[in-house]
């Protein structure tokens, strides 16, 4: 009954913030349809303009939650002892995964849509903050410390199959280290320009937290808004075409202290580096669907992997067995794409930072993820040295510590077609030619510019530069020119990188 109560008090406190009355749209609409997802849930509605079914503008499934023309307002409001167990969370262990509830509230064009209970818990790797404070504080109503830090939302947390507009989750993340306010979205758009639809889609948006009793929200500026992938992104696919079907194994590849994720391990007891993830084990390959599955999906991995490895490099076996058991296109694409955006925390250099899924035939797709250390930023490790100038052909390792790779690349025709996408991007203007490549870059800071200042006091202003850590090598976004010396053009230095 408590828990009840906590979540209509947060409700109504969500409406009296979107300033009006709810409006509960008929029940009897589908859950996935496109025209309002919120339709089925009695307390999750569109409030400020009712849903007009006969208007074409009244359509809205993933590409309006994630629209590169606006900045949306998200709004997090947590009860006070909510917010203070997020906060105790984080204390006891900063990669936590508990979902704390909190009331969200979406604003797009005069329209506020409303759900009264959604999961909210920390996200990141090494920029996993605490959002408040220091350790062991709790909520400070009159002297708040503010911090930026990453949030995932999980719409289905506490109303089963209940999605936002066809997402199950989003995830919210500031411009950690990217004074231009653009890298993650930039690349998002890039890779679903050119085709690789497996790519997360994302956008902006404006986030505000709300703890009650607060005389006000706090204001934690422009945030990046990512499709969770998980089940809505499965779907989502299904629905497109693009997956034969939504009931295979989604697995999270990432270097941690499992070690890193090279598929290359499995023959040396690398089937213990997969698994079920939770708050006390990491996984390098981490099973997200069929979880009571694991063995067979395990198998499913070690069988691709280990029946590709006696195969000839360069051989027909190869050429047959790589295109009958994974998308190879998607692939090259993908590949094309990462080196194109200067991406060195990716799969091909440093063992980290994707997704895989397997369809019921145990076709093999690549998912690319989290794209902030792109666009002139370099660390050097495992013979990186600049991702302005780096050898396209030698991005990372063609060795056996990067089986997949190594092996696609070693047939004629696959390797031509990596060259020719990579040529492609940097040379026509719909993807990544240099003027066109600045210009969408000052239309994504135009878009957000007025908006940045926000209540933690950090990231306050968008500078054309990149991050200066770790040795990385400074390139700017709108100015210089392409010889690779300090402050030159990344566009252009990339575009002049592809020698051939």
């Amino acid at each position: 009954m408590k828990e009840k109560i906590r979540y209509s008090v947060l409700f109504l406190l969500a409406v009296v913030l979107a300033g009006c009355s709810p409006y509960n749209a008929p029940t009897n609409t589908p859950t996935d349809t496109p025209k309002d997802s919120l339709t089925n849930h009695p307390t999750d509605s569109l409030t400020n303009h009712p849903t007009d079914n006969t208007n074409p503008s009244q359509h809205r499934d993933q590409e309006y939650l994630y629209d590169l023309a606006a900045v949306p307002e998200i709004r997090l409001t947590f009860t006070e002892e909510d917010w203070n167990t997020y906060l105790s969370n984080y204390d006891k262990n900063k990669d936590n995964t508990i979902y704390v509830p909190a009331a969200f509230s979406f604003t797009k064009d005069g329209q506020t849509f409303v759900r009264d209970s959604v999961g909210v818990r920390p996200r990141g790797n090494t920029s996993r903050h605490r959002p408040e404070g220091e350790y062991g504080q709790k909520h400070n109503a009159e002297n708040t410390d503010w911090h930026h830090c990453h949030f995932g939302v999980k719409f289905t947390e506490y109303a089963s199959g209940e999605r936002f507009f066809g997402s199950d989750r989003v995830v919210l993340k500031y411009f950690n280290g990217d004074p231009a306010y653009c890298r993650e979205i930039f690349c998002y758009d890039l890779f679903r320009r050119f085709g690789v639809w497996s790519a997360p889609r994302a956008s902006y948006c404006r986030l505000y937290i709300h703890v009650q009793g607060d005389a006000k929200p706090a204001y934690f500026g422009v945030y990046a808004m990512i499709e969770g992938v998980r089940n809505g992104w499965r779907d989502g696919r299904y629905k497109d075409g693009k997956l034969p079907d939504k009931t295979g194994n989604l697995w999270k590849a990432a270097y941690n202290s499992n070690g890193p994720a090279d598929l290359s391990d499995f023959n040396a007891g690398g089937i213990n580096k997969m698994g079920v993830a939770d708050d006390e084990h990491a996984y390098s390959y981490a099973l997200k669907t069929n979880k009571k599955n694991l063995s067979a999906a395990q198998q499913e991995l070690v069988d691709f992997m280990e029946q590709m490895r006696p195969l000839p490099s360069g051989s027909d076996a190869l050429k047959s067995y790589l295109e009958e058991h994974m998308d190879v296109d998607l692939f090259l694409r993908y590949l094309a794409v990462n080196v194109a955006v200067g991406m060195w925390d990716d799969y091909w250099v440093n063992a980290n930072n994707y997704y895989f899924y397997f369809d019921q035939n145990h076709r093999f797709y690549f998912i690319p993820y989290d794209y902030d250390n792109t666009l002139g930023t370099s660390k050097p490790i495992n013979g990186m040295q600049d991702s302005g100038k780096q050898d396209p052909l030698n991005w990372g390792s063609r060795g056996g510590d990067r089986l997949l790779v190594r092996k696609v690349l070693s047939i004629p025709a696959y390797e031509e077609t990596y060259k020719s996408y990579l040529k492609t991007i940097v040379t026509d203007p719909e993807y990544m030619e240099p003027d066109a490549a600045i210009a969408r870059i000052q239309t994504l800071q135009n878009l957000v510019k007025d908006y940045v200042r926000n209540d933690t006091g950090t990231e306050m202003t968008i500078t054309d530069q990149t991050r200066r850590d770790d040795g990385d090598k400074e390139y700017c976004l709108l100015t210089g020119g392409n010889d690779g010396s300090a402050f030159s053009n990344y566009f252009r230095t990339k575009a002049a990188s592809i020698y051939w």
